[in-house]
């Protein structure tokens, strides 16, 4: 428990006290820390910039330690008293004790930080993208203990946090919660939660038959298993601006639905006109950003390692009626570096594309992978990051050819660490 102290007269530097290290908290950092100094340099963990805390050390480095606060002694303004009953104890969320615009402010400053000192880039950030902070998540992963609490990991453990509710899942997941410790869990590892028209769950582990059928008749329209099985109707749908979005537990969708919306929405705004114009859509999972760019391009190519998604993928462009789109099952990194693979080679071959949607996992991309996609010649590339750290370094290897028009920060996951973002490039000497 972090206590509060009035504020004290004291000199500069700071003192050190036999059971603490009194700090000034400075800059925040990626991974939910803020850096502050004694000597050297400190990762703080549950500091706000600006506040005087009393830390303790828990890891001590050559060239730096880490620490959580114990004590705030002058706090800051944004400083408030967390939403959840487990925050801190749960290692699912780490910045509920900030206001929310601080939260978002904070990811900024980490944000344009990351693209100065990697990326050589003094950028003005365009504004965020932001939405409701609690009840957001559509989607949630909940761990089972042996004896059948159901909840999240401990930070840093495999033991689980048992919880009734979350303060950031949907109501209608969080009603599910009540079911699903009603039930048998013996032999359940996981349960993942997709929430649109109705809810479907993924099992990871055993489920007995009765344990199953009992689901089917509390609210659950279907149940996945990780072999590919599946009973009821195993998708669930959600508007997606418009069109019919249809996706199954195997398969991945933004969480911060309502959001997501409104970034598909800037994305195909920002694109636009699209008209006679070819759109490939990189990592497109089952059509997010595919489906309304098809609306208004000559045509877009979608391509997507998992096979689920590029099945869902399918039913989507089906349920719409869209005639101009083609989804492909191919692993992204390995079709862009390979040359010698006739389907990916006829993919990627030059001056194809007018446009190019990127969205890779955290290590961003290859370098042999996104010099295949700078070769294109594609007037435009939009690209969003989960990782500020290489979406800076691949911006910075696209530089020569392509210039930075706008970046902006998303926050996708409010209370958390994560930082998404969305740049737009444009080949320097294309003519719009």
């Amino acid at each position: 428990m972090i206590s509060r102290k009035e504020p004290a007269e004291r000199e500069e530097p700071l003192e050190r006290e036999a059971s603490r290290v009194v700090v000034k908290a400075e800059t925040p950092v990626y991974g939910g820390y803020v850096l502050g100094r004694e000597g050297k340099v400190i990762f703080i963990k549950g500091a706000i910039p600006g506040e005087v805390v009393g830390i303790s050390i828990d890891e001590r480095k050559r060239d730096y330690s880490v620490a959580s606060v114990k004590e705030v002694i002058e706090p800051s303004p944004a400083r408030r008293e967390s939403a959840c009953p487990v925050f801190g104890i749960c290692g699912g969320c780490q910045l509920q004790f900030a206001e929310y615009g601080r939260q978002v402010s904070m990811k900024e400053e980490i944000l344009a930080d990351a693209m100065k000192r990697i990326s050589g880039l003094d950028v003005s950030l365009m504004p965020s993208l932001s939405g409701k902070e609690f009840r957001y998540r559509r989607r949630g992963q909940f761990k089972v203990s042996r004896d059948g609490a159901i909840g999240f990991y401990r930070e840093g453990t495999r033991d689980v946090v048992p919880v009734e509710a979350c303060a950031v899942m949907c109501d209608e997941i969080n009603a599910a919660l009540g079911t699903f410790r009603a039930m048998d869990l013996e032999g359940v590892k996981e349960i993942h939660v997709s929430s649109g028209d109705s809810l479907a769950v993924l099992i990871k582990g055993d489920l007995q038959e009765e344990a199953a059928q009992f689901l089917l008749e509390h609210g659950v329209s279907g149940i996945a298993f990780e072999n590919g099985d599946s009973l009821g109707k195993d998708y669930v749908t959600l508007d997606l601006n418009g069109l019919t979005y249809s996706v199954t537990p195997w398969s991945f969708f933004q969480s911060h639905w309502s959001l997501n919306r409104t970034v598909v929405e800037t994305v195909v705004r920002e694109l636009s006109p699209l008209e006679e114009k070819r759109v490939l859509d990189l990592y497109a999972g089952a059509g997010n950003f595919s489906l309304p760019l098809a609306g208004g391009a000559k045509e877009v190519t979608a391509v997507e390692e998992n096979a689920y998604a590029v099945e869902d993928g399918r039913r989507n462009l089906a349920l719409n009626g869209i005639k101009n789109c083609n989804f492909f099952h191919l692993a992204i990194e390995k079709s862009l570096e390979s040359r010698k693979n006739p389907k990916s080679a006829k993919l990627f071959e030059e001056s194809r594309y007018d446009v190019i949607v990127i969205d890779p996992p955290r290590p961003g991309l290859t370098g042999e992978a996104l010099g295949r996609i700078i070769e294109t010649g594609c007037e435009t590339i939009v690209y969003l990051s989960c990782n500020p750290a290489t979406l800076a370094r691949d911006v910075k290897r696209m530089n020569g050819k392509y210039s930075l028009e706008s970046i902006r920060l998303i926050d996708f996951f409010p209370h958390t660490y994560h930082i998404e973002a969305m740049a737009l490039l444009r080949r320097r000497g294309s003519v719009e």
